[in-house]
């Protein structure tokens, strides 16, 4: 069984090195297609031991991606950015798995998808990281190609299963990614006008630059008509509540409101889900005591069940939402409830997780 890391870069000398070291183990052979770095990329390539070719960028990530899989001979083809570090897993553990998928979805008909954990600027929480982890099938059979101008996907109708690769993701944390993406998306979704997905990607861009009004039309539709059981519209639920909460108008909160009544069936055992129902119910109390006092049980409620739910990465999900993020929001609750030993309680479990806001907070009660 041969396994080949294939990627298209273009100036990623920042952090091409640690991708090349992190996959080497792993594959057999490393292909690395460039599309017109003026950096040192291509050297550095070279020297980790790669396969090197150019490709001119056509304004396309798939036809960049499949160019890329044709020079592969792989039974299997590892695709990753190089922003995107493998967490270490030894060579026999990933065969192990390839080889029962393919006892239990036949010999190439499958994709295997890695757990990636994305890392995200979060000064709300008072935290310089935060950490969404989604599965993504970057593990495909010979012979799958993409499609898509942005935001690519493979073109195969093949179960997608997980196996035990992970990586950690840090490109969110750089700027200007989210702007130049924007002009892909437009032409994608003139394209495919009616591709849900693509309604996702835009509401979550525009969302990422600050657009929130002009990305609330995008989730919108996203809720009414999107397809409820793939694994994007959950997460465009999350971030429309969000988004909703930002704007912070009356009718947005109301809009909210709607929103969770109308998908907490669907979503309710979730922890991040609850999260932000926990953040919502605040904001919505706060916003007209008198109007929503009847609501104020509900915050305690929330971040309770998200303890009960715990940690769950497989879900796709924010780190912290089943554990130490909602142990303070709820120290905070019952801080300003004037229920200080609760409060200290909630704080300490999240200060054992290494969650500072907490560490602070337990100074101060």
């Amino acid at each position: 069984m041969k396994i080949n890391l294939v990627m298209i870069v273009k100036n990623e000398e920042r952090s091409l090195k640690r991708c090349l070291q992190a996959a080497r183990p792993l594959v057999d052979e490393m292909i690395v297609v460039d599309t017109g770095s003026t950096d040192r990329t291509v050297e550095l390539a070279r020297e980790a031991g790669a396969r090197v070719y150019e490709f001119a960028w056509v304004q396309d990530f798939s036809a960049a991606r499949n160019y890329a899989l044709e020079q592969s001979d792989a039974d299997w083809n590892l695709v990753l950015d190089a922003d995107e570090y493998l967490r270490p897993v030894k060579r026999k553990v990933l065969a192990a798995s390839l080889a029962r998928g393919d006892e239990r979805h036949g010999r190439g008909k499958w994709m295997g998808a890695i757990l990636q954990f994305d890392a995200y600027r979060d000064e709300k929480e008072g935290s310089s990281i935060s950490v969404h982890s989604a599965l993504m099938p970057r593990l495909l059979p010979r012979g799958v190609r993409y499609r898509g101008i942005i935001h690519e996907q493979p073109d195969a109708n093949f179960p997608c299963v997980q196996i035990p690769l992970q990586t950690d993701h840090d490109g969110y944390l750089l700027e200007g990614k989210s702007r130049r993406n924007l002009e892909y998306l437009e032409r994608a979704i003139e394209q495919e006008p009616e591709n849900p997905y693509y309604w996702y990607q835009m509401a979550i861009t525009l969302r990422d630059v600050g657009r929130l009004e002009e990305s609330r039309p995008w989730f919108f539709r996203l809720w009414k008509e999107g397809k409820k059981e793939v694994g994007y519209w959950t997460d465009g639920i999350l971030r429309y509540l969000y988004t909703l909460m930002d704007i912070g108008t009356a009718e947005g909160l109301e809009e909210a409101k709607e929103v969770i009544d109308d998908t907490e069936r669907m979503l309710g055992k979730r922890a991040d889900f609850r999260f932000v129902c926990g953040l919502f119910y605040t904001k919505l109390v706060l916003s007209d005591v008198g109007r929503y006092i009847g609501y104020l049980p509900r915050i305690e409620e929330c971040y309770l069940e998200c303890l009960r739910i715990g940690e769950h990465p497989e879900m796709e999900t924010v780190a912290g939402t089943g554990s130490f993020k909602a142990a303070y929001n709820l120290g905070l609750w019952y801080e300003l409830s004037g229920q200080p030993e609760k409060a200290r309680i909630y704080y300490r479990k999240a200060a054992k997780e290494g969650y500072g806001p907490a560490k602070e907070r337990l100074k101060m009660v």
